[in-house]
């Protein structure tokens, strides 16, 4: 019986974990977005090795309750026959288990550690915690740097104390969230902006590479934010269950009293906050009693409630490691849920570079915008990459074609190539709008532009080749050669006045072939920038 069946992306992260153990790499952790259910990868990999372990044991580490909990009902749920353990405090369940899910604070302990034998693999929950001391000791004692196979999952490998290096040998598989975005594994996220122009987060100073925790929560207290952030969600979010994450607990605290006041039912969670008191309020919200949970920081990790369609990052953040454990609270699909969304307290300015939506994926997709989902700046982006891409290509391409070319072809400031006959004769190229193919066109100053008489769009090399040939018919080759003559002289006066009379800068050293090129583009530029093409 297997109650959990992996999706495709779940076996490949186990597949990639396996590989990599037998390439000789025994260190190698799992980056998946909040919601990809690492917590399903990990039980399933579990059950998959302990055939493969000679009768020894799997480990779980973990560092919250919740996260425990978790950890041991999926390993039953994956395999109900399982002999699951767990490890914390009063709880010593290791001597008859297959698999023991313990707490690193308990790990800690040596006595606690030494008695528990025969672990063949381990695995580590929230592994961006594991350059931290503890960690470090008690993968040591579980043979971590002496071939037993260590796996960790997270949602964000950044940390701001670092380490990671030391503790992680490589990534073996990682998961972008517009990937699964796109896969609908987790809904789409829209962002928008609360701006509170009484909060001053320049004054907050940074520590370990983020806003320090107390300074920040009396600057929102000082600014009035709380009562704007309690505004935001009735304007907002009213009719969307959703949790606020805050920088301390007088923070959770009073931005609940604020949704209170403005109608909408809240309730804090905080740390230190009694357990049954805590499971407590947890219950109401699953249920539905309470809207909106405020949390000082205890929510970020192990939180499993998939209806929360709004998170409000009341905590500004400078790590996009803890953006992204904050906001992907809201992101797991819930039945009659549509889409996340994300509302990011900042001051009028900052000096400090926040995390924002964009941050949630590893992809660079430009700068968030008020109104589009992330998978709509993504495509927008992509599409923008594509097409600037395919420009420089074909600009490329027009500058070779041209560039080899023995007539002397000039192009305006708006990109349109020319020939200019005479000073009342042009000849150009208009490009059919979508598609890269020309017209030839000619104009004169006193019939305007004139189709030729077979108006027919052609690729570049043919075009090209037909208005050489008018040009060379047209014109004396003197003129419209690019190499002729006299355009290797020296720029005479009567050329310079006339521009300096328009306004022409001339490099230092030009030839009478470039002004005379310089000028042109002018001229031709202004008339056919006047002119409305005929449409193609």
């Amino acid at each position: 019986m297997n109650a959990f069946t992996p999706r495709p992306y779940q076996r490949e992260a186990i597949d990639a974990l396996r590989a990599g153990w037998a390439a000789g790499q025994n260190r190698l952790a799992v980056v998946l977005p909040t919601g990809a259910g690492k917590t399903v990868v990990f039980s399933h990999l579990a059950h998959q090795m302990l055939d493969s372990l000679g009768g020894r044991r799997a480990l779980v580490i973990a560092h919250r309750e919740e996260l425990i909990e978790q950890a041991a009902a999926k390993l039953l749920a994956v395999d109900p026959m399982l002999r699951v353990g767990i490890v914390k405090a009063e709880r010593d369940e290791h001597h008859d288990a297959d698999v023991i899910v313990a707490s690193v604070q308990t790990l800690a302990v040596a006595k606690r550690r030494e008695a528990i034998r025969d672990i063949g693999l381990v695995i580590v929950d929230e592994c961006h915690h594991a350059a931290a001391r503890t960690y470090m000791e008690v993968l040591a004692h579980f043979g971590a740097w002496d071939g037993v196979p260590v796996a960790g999952f997270t949602a964000t490998m950044t940390r701001t104390d670092g380490g990671l290096a030391e503790v992680w040998e490589d990534v073996a598989y990682r998961l972008d969230i517009l990937d699964m975005i796109s896969d609908g594994y987790l809904c789409d996220v829209r962002g928008k902006r609360i701006t509170v122009d009484t909060l001053d987060l320049d004054r907050v100073k940074t520590r370990n590479g983020d806003l320090v925790d107390g300074q920040l929560g009396q600057a929102l207290k000082d600014s009035g934010a709380l009562d704007a952030i309690a505004k935001a969600y009735v304007d907002h979010a009213a009719d969307r269950p959703g949790v606020v994450f805050t920088p301390t607990v007088a923070t959770a605290q009073a931005a609940a009293a604020a949704l209170e006041a403005a109608g909408i039912s809240a309730a804090p969670v905080w740390g230190d906050m009694g357990r049954d008191e805590r499971r407590a309020t947890l219950a109401r919200y699953s249920a539905g009693d309470v809207q909106v949970l405020t949390n000082c920081m205890v929510l970020t990790e192990g939180f499993d409630a998939p209806h929360t369609s709004c998170a409000v990052i009341a905590r500004p953040t400078k790590s996009p490691g803890l953006y992204v454990q904050m906001a992907g609270r809201a992101l797991r699909p819930a039945p009659g849920k549509d889409d996340a969304l994300l509302l990011d307290v900042m001051g009028a300015s900052t000096r400090h570079k926040l995390a924002s939506m964009v941050d949630l994926t590893a992809r660079e997709i430009g700068e968030p915008t008020e109104g589009r989902s992330l998978r709509e700046v993504a495509e927008r982006h992509v599409a923008a990459e594509q097409h600037r891409v395919l420009a420089a290509r074909v600009e490329a391409e027009e500058f070779n074609l041209f560039g080899s070319s023995a007539i002397r072809w000039l192009r305006t400031a708006e990109g349109v190539w020319f020939i200019r006959l005479s000073s009342a004769q042009v000849l150009f190229l208009q490009r059919d709008p979508g598609t890269r193919l020309y017209r030839m066109r000619r104009w004169t100053e006193a019939t305007g532009v004139q189709p030729p008489r077979q108006d027919v769009a052609r690729p570049l090399p043919e075009a090209l080749a037909w208005l050489e040939q008018q040009a060379q018919i047209l014109a004396p080759a003197a003129f419209v050669a690019r190499r002729a003559p006299w355009r290797s002289n020296r720029p005479s006066p009567k050329q310079m006045g006339l521009c300096r009379r328009l306004g022409i800068q001339v490099p230092r050293g030009a030839s009478a072939g470039d002004v005379a090129d310089l000028i042109d583009q002018d001229r031709v530029g202004r008339v056919l920038g006047q002119l409305i093409l005929p449409a193609a």
